[in-house]
């Protein structure tokens, strides 16, 4: 694996293309005084360079076969497990997370190239319609250039998620890294681009507000994908209405899970619970950010849920000790903070649960303890919006119809779950949430497989990730149609 410094320079892959001349540092949020590598911070002209390398790359890679393509990106797959445990550690000192997540985060990038090489045939697949007027080929064709806009939670499996299929359709790519934690991705994508035709994947790292902005507005970008914020999506969707760009956008999260009064309370459904609020410290999309609780249940599962939770364990995420690490940034600690604090003005209770782990650097890193809110108002701050953090509010309600109002009561839609023995009973309330997937009896990571199209309903987002679905919206539809009989086509006969 390259060096931080090293990481830096190739903040752009591929010599025609300068790196950025100004640097920002990456700090350990485990420890502020560390600082883990550079992040380059480029200006629109450096992007646009980058844009014009992609153009220059998209007639050759859009004429290659989809199985073509493919040969390609298994290439690229079996390169990148090479440095796998060293990118793990270099991402946990620049992000946070412990080190078992950071592993699946890096490990994802081999698991999604190979898994979306499988789709060539289907892609390469072409539809004869024939009629009265002959025959009509329908076929998938490149959209063009695309911008890839990652978000900084699950840095290099979400960037793999949207731009895999998108290299798949014949789709040059431009990639811009959170500034945040943008060290252990940009070294995986150097080794991606080192793989692939030059200028097929560029990457260029800096601010949204520089580098972002100038990508969603570009006239030669006829794509922009993004993971992230809801304001952030409303920004791309504005910026990018004067080209008319393809947009597909997983927004924001304020995920519900329902216990219904045909749940089963115990050990086993609390620790799942428990997962699905605090794993990566609660900076998950479609973690579950609210609890609702059949009122004949609430004081079981209160009881229950906090007992789980103080037996996790803050600390450093390199330490073997540590079942979650800090937040990963000021801005998102200030913000959870705030929202406990404001809840507990209001009157409701805060529980600060879990044990700090040995050598833990409390005072010089971003910790959060997993804090549990009950006696919290269904119009608080805390319920209301999304918190992303290891912060959650726990809530009783009195009937079904209620539990699926309050769920529903939000401009988000992206994920829920239900809990109960009786799968009926969690079917029948599955299917009143407003959400792009709901879950039964389970929420955390790996519940949406890669086979599963995965994707937000009202402000959480457009369009759908996962499976071949994901491909399809990285391609625009051709139809070449063959008159061979136009006397059959309407009007009045010759003369």
């Amino acid at each position: 694996m390259r060096s931080a410094h090293e990481i830096c320079a190739h903040s752009l892959i591929e010599d025609r293309v300068p790196a950025a001349g100004r640097y920002e540092p990456v700090r350990n949020p485990a420890d502020r005084g560390q600082v883990v590598g550079h992040v380059a911070l480029a200006e629109p002209d450096v992007v646009d360079l980058a844009v014009a390398a992609a153009l220059r790359a998209a007639p050759g890679w859009g004429r290659r076969t989809a199985n073509e393509r493919a040969d390609f990106l298994r290439t690229a797959a079996k390169l990148l497990e090479a440095d796998d445990d060293a990118r793990a550690r270099l991402l946990t000192r620049e992000h946070g997370k412990v080190i078992w997540e950071s592993r699946l985060d890096i490990a994802g990038a081999a698991t999604i190239l190979r898994y979306y090489a499988e789709f060539a045939d289907r892609l390469d697949a072409e539809v004869d319609h024939v009629n009265k007027l002959g025959t009509a080929r329908i076929r998938r064709r490149p959209v063009g250039v695309t911008a890839v806009v990652v978000p900084w939670n699950y840095p290099v499996y979400l960037a793999f998620l949207m731009l895999v299929p998108a290299l798949l359709a014949g789709n040059p790519v431009v990639v811009k890294p959170s500034e945040v934690v943008p060290l252990a991705l940009t070294d995986v994508l150097t080794t991606l681009a080192e793989a692939l035709p030059p200028g097929v994947v560029t990457v260029v790292q800096g601010e949204g507000a520089t580098v972002g902005a100038r990508l969603t507005a570009h006239p030669d970008v006829r794509a922009v994908l993004f993971t992230g914020s809801t304001a952030t999506g409303r920004s791309i969707i504005a910026g990018s209405a004067g080209t008319v760009k393809r947009l597909g956008l997983e927004l924001g999260g304020n995920d519900p899970a329902i216990v219904l009064d045909t749940a089963v309370v115990d050990d086993t459904m609390a620790h799942e619970l428990v997962r699905g609020v605090y794993t990566s410290s609660g900076q998950v999309c479609y973690n579950v950010k609210r609890i609702y609780v059949h009122q004949d249940r609430y004081d079981e599962l209160v009881e229950a849920f906090t007992a789980a939770a103080g037996q996790l364990v803050v600390g450093d995420g390199l330490s073997p000790d540590s079942h979650i690490g800090p937040v990963t940034t000021p801005a998102q600690r200030r913000k959870v903070q705030s929202l406990v604090t404001a809840a507990r003005a209001d009157g409701a209770s805060v529980v600060e649960a879990g044990k700090v782990a040995t050598g833990t650097c409390w005072d010089r890193g971003l910790f959060v303890r997993p804090t549990i809110v009950t006696g919290v108002s269904p119009d608080a701050r805390l319920v209301q919006e999304e918190q992303f953090g290891p912060a959650v509010p726990i809530l009783p309600f009195a009937t079904d119809d209620e539990a699926v109002r309050m769920a529903n009561d939000t401009e988000y839609g992206l994920a829920a779950s239900v809990w109960s023995a009786d799968a009926d009973h969690a079917d029948a309330v599955a299917r009143r949430i407003e959400a792009g997937s709901v879950f039964v009896n389970a929420h955390r990571l790996g519940c949406s497989d890669l086979a599963m199209p995965f994707g937000g309903v009202k402000q959480s987002g457009l369009g759908r990730r996962h499976g071949y679905e994901a491909v399809e919206e990285c391609t625009d539809l051709q139809t070449i149609a063959h008159i061979t009989s136009p006397a059959a086509l309407p009007g009045p006969a010759r003369t």
